[in-house]
């Protein structure tokens, strides 16, 4: 008997004892300033979990509004942004102390933000109110609100700051808001029920997937610099059925669309407009991020619990990782080490390292490094990182 209870304190030790090896040996160094966070909207449980990426723990759950389905960081300073469709506001979290500090009302059934790139507005779409309300990030105010299309879902900003491109999924258009005027300047019919935008790097053209009518729309966006005079449509591209997100390239050379209902991601090439060629990658391929050396493509399949990874360069998948349940959004660390895997079914994240093998018994440059339970129906991720001003509670 004593020698059984021996074992069952031992065995537990090692383990933990191992992965605390294994965890600080291949974590990077960080400097004491130094921080990054994953922050997660869980839709069904009203809150933000925020996960601490250098020990890989969460730390704090923070109450946000009702429904939160959209999360996105400010590249200038250290908040966050919450989108509460339920109530429809806005939730800020100021990074450096992981605390809510203020709310924005909007208008009805927001889902998603952009932070423009100098950091001092946001843009959010008002599904239910047909508009888009435009926040003033350094006084925390509504400084305009511009009427657009029926129901729109996504409002995106250029690479330049210059330009808005919002999806209007009840009329199957897009406007087009120049963001100096503060005022819409072109609304463009393209194809049936738009719904996620990708903007080249040099802001000079958008990609629209379109679930409805399995198509991309390829939109020339106005620029005085070259001498581009209108938005307008160049080109309706067929890829697979039910396109309803996209992942482009940080060159901005290729586009991936994932056709949900197809099982399948189709590459475009962006500067010619042409679809090079569709790939079966998994059940209901649902979202895809790749790595900033434009060499990897992670898939979430939500309907065969995995991701799938293509490698750009070969042109083929060559992995696939098993994760939770119905895996959704997806996120890379700072390092593009570790892919961050949002499970809508289980309630998770699954943290995924990438190294380079270095034993026998390390066949995969892949490896499941933990599972870290967060809220009900987790829908969006992002990554903030920054050095902070200052030690908060001695960390």
């Amino acid at each position: 008997m004593r020698k059984l209870l021996f074992i069952a304190v031992l065995v537990p030790l090692v383990l933990a004892a191992g992965w605390y090896y294994f965890h600080q040996r291949t974590l990077p160094g960080y400097g004491p300033l130094y921080r990054e966070f994953a922050y997660v909207t869980n839709g069904k449980s009203n809150t933000v979990t925020v996960i601490d990426l250098r020990s890989f723990r969460p730390v704090r759950t923070l109450q946000a509004g009702v429904d939160p389905t959209g999360v996105a960081a400010n590249p200038k300073r250290n908040e966050v942004y919450v989108v509460n469709a339920g109530s429809s506001n806005v939730t800020v979290i100021d990074a450096e102390r992981n605390k809510v500090v203020a709310t924005i009302g909007v208008y009805g059934r927001p889902f998603f933000i952009d932070v423009s790139p100098d950091g001092h507005r946001a843009y959010v779409a008002n599904s239910g109110s047909d508009n888009v309300s435009v926040l003033d990030l350094d006084h925390r105010t509504v400084a305009a609100t511009l009427h657009v299309g029926g129901s729109p879902g996504l409002a995106r900003v250029s690479p330049d700051g210059s330009t808005v491109v919002v999806t209007n999924r009840a009329d199957n258009t897009v406007s087009i808001i120049d963001t100096t005027r503060l005022a819409v300047r072109s609304a463009i019919a393209i194809c049936i029920h738009p719904e996620d935008i990708a903007i080249l790097p040099d802001s000079s053209k958008a990609f629209i997937s379109c679930s409805g009518s399995g198509q991309v729309a390829s939109i020339e966006l106005k620029n005085e610099l070259k001498n581009v005079q209108n938005d307008k449509l160049l080109a309706l591209l067929d890829v697979g059925q039910s396109p309803v997100s996209l992942a482009l390239k940080p060159d901005g050379g290729e586009l991936a669309a994932f056709n949900f209902d197809a099982g399948s991601m189709s590459i475009i090439e962006t500067t010619g407009n042409e679809v090079s060629g569709s790939y079966l990658v998994g059940a209901q391929p649902a979202r895809g991020v790749i790595s900033l050396d434009n060499s990897r493509l992670y898939i979430s399949n939500f309907g065969s619990n995995n991701i799938a990874v293509y490698d750009i360069d070969l042109g083929k998948v060559i992995a696939y990782l098993p994760v939770g349940s119905h895996p959704d959004a997806l996120a890379l660390s700072q390092n593009q080490n570790y892919l961050l895997v949002l499970d809508s079914g289980s309630g998770d994240l699954v943290v995924i390292q990438k190294r380079t093998p270095r034993k026998k018994f390390e066949p995969s440059e892949y490896s499941l490094l933990t599972i870290i339970p967060v809220g009900m129906q987790p829908n969006q991720i992002v990554v903030k990182s920054f050095l902070a001003t200052k030690l908060v509670d001695g960390r």
